[in-house]
Order: C-alpha cells, then structure tokens, then sequence
C-alpha cells in the first residue's frame, strides 16, 4: 500500500509515494513559471495541471508498483482563482503574496471590525477576492481544490485550512455571509467547507482523493509536531512557527493565528518577516559553508528583517534592521544573524506561551537553514529545548501522511510514519545577556508596543 502526497508550490510542483512504515519509495517534481508585475503575482492555473499530471505518472508509475490508497494536495496559503460555474478558469491564479488589492484591508475591516480588526492582513484572499468584484456566476476556487477538482473530474469542497485566509470563520464553521453581503461578495460563489481528510472524490483509476491544508500545515505534518508542546519551525527566507493547543488562543496584536487542527484543537502560528534571507543581502557571494565552519560565539546580534515591518512575533509596520554590538567582519556578521534569527525564534515562543499555549517541549526544524549545523545548535541552546530534524520534512510528505490518516487519528499515523533524523540537545551558553539587551533595544524603538 502506499499514499501520495502532492505540494503545490511557488516554483515548483513535488510530489510524494510513501508507504505504511513512511518510506519513501518515490518522488517527482516540475517547475513553475510565476508572472511577476509590481504588487502583482499570477501563475496560469493549467500550468499546475499539467504539472500534476507528470508528477503523478512519474510516482505511480505503470501500475507495477504498490497500490495507491489515497492522495492529498497542499498549496500555498491564499493562493485562489475565480472559475464559471463548471469550473473553468476565468482569472489567474492570484498568489499568496500578491499585494495589488492592499488598499482593500480597509475596506473588509470596516464590514466586520470585531472579527478582522486585527486578523486581516492585505495580501490574504479575501481583500484580492474583493478587488476582483465577483459576480454570482463566478466561483472562488483555491489552488489546491482547482488541482483536485481536476483530478476527481468535479467540483470540490474545500478545506477550513485553505479557506482560513478567504475569512472563513473557523469557530462557527461557516463563511460569515452577513459581512459579506456588506462587501457585495455573493454567498454562491463560495465553496463547502470540509475538514481537511475528507474524501472529495475519486480519480478514474480509484484513487481516493481528500482534502489538503496548506503548505505551512503540511509541513507540520511532515515535521510530527501534533501534540501540544511540540512545534515546527520553519526557516528559510523567513521564520515561520506552528503549534498545537487544545484551546483556541487569542492573540489582540494579530501576529499570531491558528488553524483547525485535524483532530480537534488548535494549530497556533506566526510567520516572521525574520530569516535567512538577510544573509544574502548583508554577505553577497559568501561561501556560507565556509563561514558556518568558523562561527563562534559573538558579542553582537543583528534583527535580522528581510524588509520593513514585523509581522510575528509583534506587529511593527515600522519595524527595521538593526545591529548591536560590533560585527566586524564577514564571520562576525554571519553569526550576529544566526543569533538574531535565534533570539526573534524564542521571543515568538515566549509569545506564544504568554498567550495560554503549553510550554515548550521540543521543536523540530525543518527549512533550507538546517543545513547549517552551528545554527541548529545555537538554536537548541537558546530554546533551552531539544531540536529535532525530521527525516523527510517536506509538505508533500505531510500529505501523504494525511491521506494515510484518512477515516482514523492524523496524530497517531504520524506517530508511525514520521521518523526523526537526529536529535540536538541544548548546551550551556552565555547569550542571556546579549538576549535581554536585544529584547530591550525592541522595546526602546516602540517595536513591542
């Protein structure tokens, strides 16, 4: 037996064949063209189609290898097209991170202040959404239900995941339609909302196909932090935290927001506009292997922003890149950012905590940056906690993993499937002061609020 997990990505399409033990036993991917023009993004839906079609013929294979019991989609969150009503395109797809409706933020918070005041963000889907002006011929379709409607040969339902950042309300369970006739958004253009699992449908070979989450959720999946305590952090570009709590948490400054968890609870998270992304403006064409071999402990610490504004663990449009202490030289620097990256990572935790999660008990790391070894130590050392590196991180493993749950406990399957590659203890350290000092320099620019 064996399921497959399918990551629709920015650049790429990936998929996944993984058996009931959680081996891989096949892997697949194309590339993606996007289509860049200011604030805009756009990426032609038929391009994921055909995409998916070859990674699939290439994991399934000729029928000789084990059955396929199932199949679940990612995609990135807030990334949506409008269709007719027989599910043909007649936009683009409209990206995660396209900002040309942001003067609409305003616009949906003033239909609904309690609920969006401090939720809404001006690149979700609901504020392009508005800017489209749909009709009540049109149909919202995100990118992961366009791809399975493609395959089950139907319209589908889709997941509270993806529709978080359409406004679906996640506590009521239902789109808030009162807001959105104040928007002049009609209620048939919106889709059934599902837990994510649920069976959509079927392809014309019999592969059962269910409901996906987002690529942020699949990843969590990927990494097994299912339980409260445990958590996934992301680190790439940018730094991107998920959790697990039992109770909704209730964040007033809007950095942190949270998913339905698949089998009751909460998916807490922020996204950081912190990370990695800074190394290759501040050290351009450095051999980073080489400097990753020479760091050492350094009296200095860079914020490291990767543009103006924070978004997690505090909201400060205002927000910029600062140094303390003197980073003199290419090493010195590189370092003062791993630390940086560092001490924003356990602030969002300490965040997180104060806002009624369960204390931290592990976190497992996952992203481009843990190929850097000092770095996964540095950060268990702040932490104060155990990281782990998963052995098969990626989202579309996470699906894979959610197809195989399907019917039964998404916590328990991962506690087979998933396998942890190492486990890096923390160590004594003496950053406490340079912490408290970061901290303080935050607070003094009124980033904190």
């Amino acid at each position: 037996m064996g399921w497959i997990g399918v990551d629709l990505g920015t650049q790429s399409v990936r998929a996944v064949l993984v058996d009931a033990d959680g081996h891989v036993l096949a892997r697949a991917s194309r590339p993606l063209v996007s289509h860049r023009d200011g604030p805009r993004h756009e990426q032609d839906p038929q391009s994921w189609l055909d995409a998916v079609d070859a990674v699939l013929a290439e994991v399934a294979g000729p029928g000789e290898g084990p059955d396929v019991e199932g199949l679940a989609i990612c995609s990135t969150s807030g990334t949506f097209l409008l269709t007719d009503e027989h599910g043909r395109p007649v936009t683009p797809a409209l990206m995660y991170d396209d900002a040309r409706a942001a003067d609409r933020r305003d616009h949906i918070v003033d239909a609904d202040p309690e609920r969006w005041a401090t939720a809404m963000q001006p690149t979700w889907a609901l504020p392009k959404l508005h800017w489209l002006q749909p009709t009540a011929r049109h149909r919202l379709v995100h990118s992961a239900d366009f791809v399975a409607a493609h395959l089950v040969g139907h319209p589908v339902a889709t997941d509270t995941s993806h529709a978080l950042k359409t406004g679906y309300d996640l506590v009521a369970d239902s789109w808030p339609q009162a807001a959105f006739d104040k928007l002049g958004l009609p209620a048939s253009i919106f889709p059934d909302v599902v837990l994510p699992g649920t069976q959509l449908g079927r392809t014309p070979d019999g592969v059962p196909v269910h409901a996906g989450m987002t690529d942020g959720c699949a990843a969590q999946i990927a990494a097994g932090a299912l339980t409260p305590g445990s958590w996934n952090s992301v680190l790439g570009t940018t730094l991107v935290l998920k959790g697990v709590s039992e109770d909704l948490l209730h964040d007033p400054t809007g950095a942190v927001y949270s998913h339905r968890h698949p089998d009751g609870g909460w998916l807490p998270g922020g996204a950081s506009s912190t990370g990695a992304g800074v190394l290759t403006e501040l050290l351009p064409n450095a051999d980073l292997d080489a400097l990753d071999k020479a760091a050492a402990p350094v009296d200095a610490v860079v914020y490291p922003l990767t543009k103006t504004g924070e978004r997690f663990p505090f909201v400060a449009p205002q927000a910029e890149r600062f140094t303390l202490g003197n980073a003199g030289d290419d090493v010195a620097t590189y370092v003062a950012v791993l630390q940086g990256v560092a001490f924003i990572e356990r602030l969002a935790f300490e965040h997180l905590v104060g806002l009624g999660a369960d204390p931290v008990r592990s976190v497992s790391l996952t992203g481009g940056a843990v190929r850097s070894g000092y770095w996964n130590q540095l950060r268990a050392d702040v932490l104060g906690v155990p990281v782990e590196l998963p052995a098969s991180p990626d989202p579309a493993y996470g699906m894979a993993v959610l197809a195989a749950s399907s019917g039964g406990s998404l916590t328990e399957t991962a506690g087979r499937m998933v396998r942890t590659d190492r486990v890096i203890e923390p160590r004594p350290h003496d950053l406490e002061e340079l912490y408290g000092e970061f901290v303080a320099e935050l607070d003094r620019r009124g980033y904190r609020g």
